[in-house]
């Protein structure tokens, strides 16, 4: 396995050179900043990142306006303890994109969130979860949250501004040559292997998870 800085020179060289490619590199919000984004908006990136996921995204942003007003901007509570009545009518609401299996996933989530308030809140829980750890919030995403496993919830979290990676088919294929994987990570061993990597790099570099990770999606 190169070291980042090896795997930071190849991406300078394709993108115009280190200063170039360092103007392109995201940065994640500071845990405090995380710590007040509103139940709300989690909610929100969430829901949007489900519709986006097997559709024109341009589509989901085009009627975004018309989910926040559908849903009540998101207000977890409000969109838990909605009943059916108002549930068949967001379906029939030409303003959303009418997935009734998507659709129900915005009471699941919010429920979801709600759960989290227990333990601190999502702007706690989801933001300040160790970023070595990474593998662990996706697991809890995939497991408490629903249809947020795989990359819905990679980019949830990547659009929320936490710190991340996503596992694109760009990044998939360096993790693979530099034997990190030998093909995109699904199984448990394999994100265990995806995460010992990004650890590994984070403390060569003392970089951040998102801009390791679009590094290596622009070495490519």
């Amino acid at each position: 396995m190169r070291s980042f800085d090896e795997i930071f020179a190849i991406a300078a060289d394709r993108h115009g050179g280190p200063q170039a490619l360092e103007a392109q590199l995201p940065r994640p919000l500071p845990p405090e900043a995380l710590a007040r984004l509103p139940d709300d908006r989690w909610l929100s990136v969430m829901t949007k990142c489900i519709f986006q996921a097997g559709f024109n995204w341009k589509v989901i942003e085009a009627k975004w306006d018309g989910f926040e007003t559908a849903f009540d901007h998101f207000d977890p509570a409000a969109c838990a303890f909605m009943d059916d009545d108002r549930f068949d009518a967001i379906l029939r609401n030409p303003d959303v994109v009418r997935n009734g299996a998507k659709l129900a996933t915005v009471r699941e989530n919010a429920a979801f969130l709600l759960r989290l308030r227990a333990q601190g809140g999502a702007g706690t829980i989801l933001g300040g979860w160790p970023s070595t750890d990474y593998i662990g919030l996706l697991d809890l995403l995939r497991s408490e949250g629903a249809r947020l496993g795989g990359m819905t919830g990679q980019y949830a979290m990547r659009f929320a501004g936490r710190d991340s990676f996503i596992l694109s088919r760009d990044v998939s294929a360096r993790l693979i040559a530099e034997g990190v994987i030998d093909k995109p990570a699904t199984s448990k061993t394999a994100l265990r292997q995806v995460q010992a990597a990004f650890n590994s790099w984070m403390d060569q570099s003392s970089r951040s998870l998102t801009e390791i990770s679009r590094t290596l999606a622009m070495s490519l």
